[in-house]
């Protein structure tokens, strides 16, 4: 029997499957996680109905470290309960965190990953924040797709329930938050009959109630605070377990198979990547186009980065690697080595035969992401010696860590046709986009993506909308860099911007504009009708002003 498909972005899918497992959600708005709440609020509000056949009793706070102390109190006393943030909001919720996971409460924390504020603010993506609470306890599970989000976010509440161990379960800010792809849902009623019961029972018997009272949180002196500060190891030494054996039950009922690693490519693979994020399905494509081309290689996809399990990770490393690139979406200034780098090194540790190591930096603050800077990581593993400490996506001319990229390539699934659309700001170009998209989605057999690029302003900015759409699965996590079709609904952009950069050769250009056909020959850039002439683009206008 089909699966019941839906187009929706991540927040989306990370807000229904938490509603499923929750009592309790307190909120904080913060970019770019506010829509979780959102939505989860506006269901409530509805009479949705979770897992238990009760509608969540939603709680706004007036910062995110209430958010957080709510949500300890809500557990402290039996019930299960979910927040939602990023960045700041994340660090402001520190101190209730170390609680929460010292006193083994299994809370969730769905974090939209964003860029924390250090020489400028920005409210874009990368891993600093979820990298600055990964000693705090809490477990991390880590999505890189809005399909990983459905089905990685009930892995996370289901295995908090059962280990006792709370989880933050995040995924790349934007990227994945705000990315619209048509999706499988997991029905509320499968959901139900993974839960384990009898831990829900548990968790609620353990509940603070002065029928029943017990002492916790205490303050505890240098004789036994060490003590009690060890005894929890043996909660964690089973989460590893916990999370595989709930990937299995989802991996039974989606197809799509779950591991805490996975590996994909060549089995016999030389040269391989490790890395976490939207990134990976990037780094996907840029694996098949390898291995088309005959070479060995290979990636590793991190999903449960804390507790960081060996056992699972020499699971599924081919025997044969050689030479391992490991890639960080955050930057630690001062450090050997970004936080997975140093973690992989540690597992190689007195390991006879180790493979070559070398570690690198991308995609800080949304800074895209693409298929030609990936295979310049494998390029750069092919070398006599690889460097190390690298940068891609940038041009670093100040401490030359940028790697070079020899090859620009096309990854993408053959048949997918790719569409951007120029915007200025609230002019309703991504509205209307975000509705053509799910259309295709929801309306027709056909696979779809959308992402919507803009800057911080919004309103009065310029706005791109990548589209994708066609009949293979879209795992294209990067802006189009060569569009079938172009639009640009700002007259003006044709003199401030390359529009037609990236339009292959018989593509399709439509300009709104103001500009009769006889003033086109005038008006229009020289370098726009070079470029129209000699790649035989299609060229419409049309004045949507006058028609509106």
């Amino acid at each position: 029997m089909a699966r019941k498909m839906s187009t929706m972005d991540g927040n989306t899918a990370a807000a229904y499957v938490s509603y499923a497992f929750t009592e309790v959600a307190t909120i904080y708005p913060i970019t770019p996680s506010s829509p979780m709440a959102e939505l989860t609020d506006l269901w409530s509000a509805q009479g949705k109905k979770n897992i238990f056949g009760q509608r969540v009793n939603v709680i706004e706070l007036q910062s995110e470290g209430g958010a957080s102390g709510a949500m300890h109190g809500a557990l402290a006393g039996g019930t299960l309960a979910t927040t939602y943030t990023a960045s700041q909001g994340l660090l402001l919720m520190v101190p209730n965190i170390y609680k929460i996971a010292g006193e083994l409460l299994p809370g969730v924390f769905h974090v939209a990953a964003r860029t924390l504020a250090a020489h400028a603010l920005s409210i874009f993506g990368d891993h600093s924040d979820v990298m600055a609470v990964r000693q705090s306890g809490v477990a991390l599970l880590a999505s890189g797709s809005v399909q990983e989000v459905m089905d990685l976010g009930s892995i996370a509440h289901l295995s908090a329930i059962k280990s006792r161990i709370p989880f933050i379960h995040f995924f790349d800010g934007f990227r994945t938050s705000h990315e619209i792809q048509k999706i499988e849902l997991l029905e509320y009623d499968e959901l139900a009959k993974l839960l384990d019961w009898d831990a829900v029972k548990a968790f609620k018997d353990r509940a603070l109630n002065p029928e029943h009272p017990k002492t916790m949180g205490t303050a505890q002196n240098p004789d036994i605070f060490f003590q009690a500060k060890e005894a929890s190891n043996k909660f964690y030494m089973t989460v590893p377990d916990t999370v595989a054996n709930y990937m299995k039950e989802i991996s039974k009922l989606t197809g799509r198979e779950y591991r805490p690693f996975n590996y994909y490519g060549d089995p016999n693979a030389e040269n391989v990547i490790i890395a976490m994020g939207s990134v990976t399905e990037t780094a996907s494509e840029v694996v098949d186009y390898l291995i088309s081309k005959g070479e060995k290689v290979g990636l590793i996809k991190v999903h449960l980065y804390r507790p960081f399990s060996e056992k699972y990770f020499f699971d599924v490393l081919p025997k044969t690697v050689k030479r391992i690139a490991v890639l960080d979406r955050t930057k630690e200034s001062g450090s050997l080595g970004e936080p997975l780098y140093e973690d992989v090194r540690t597992l190689f540790y007195g390991k006879q035969n180790a493979p070559l190591i070398v570690g690198g930096r991308y995609g800080l603050s949304s800074k895209d992401t693409t298929p030609s800077q990936v295979k310049a990581v494998f390029d750069n593993l092919k070398e006599a010696t690889p460097k190390n400490w690298f940068t891609i996506g940038i041009v670093d001319d100040v401490t030359h860590t940028s790697l070079e990229i020899k090859e620009k390539i096309n990854t993408s699934s053959e048949g997918t046709i790719r569409c951007k659309f120029w915007g200025y700001g609230s002019d309703g170009t991504v509205g209307a986009n975000k509705d053509a998209i799910k259309i295709i989605g929801d309306k027709t057999s056909m696979y779809a993506q959308g992402y919507f690029a803009y800057d911080s302003r919004k309103s009065g900015g310029v706005t791109i909308s990548h589209l994708r759409f066609g009949k293979k699965p879209i795992r294209s996590t990067y802006l189009i860099d060569e569009a079938d079709y172009v639009a640009c609904h700002k007259q003006s952009y044709v003199y401030q911007y390359d529009i037609l950069d990236g339009l292959k050769k018989g593509g399709t250009f439509v300009l709104n504009t103001i500009w009769k056909e006889s003033e086109l020959d005038k008006k229009l850039p020289g370098s726009m009708k070079k470029y129209i002439a000699q790649n035989n683009i299609n060229f419409y206008t049309i004045d949507a002003t006058h028609i509106a």
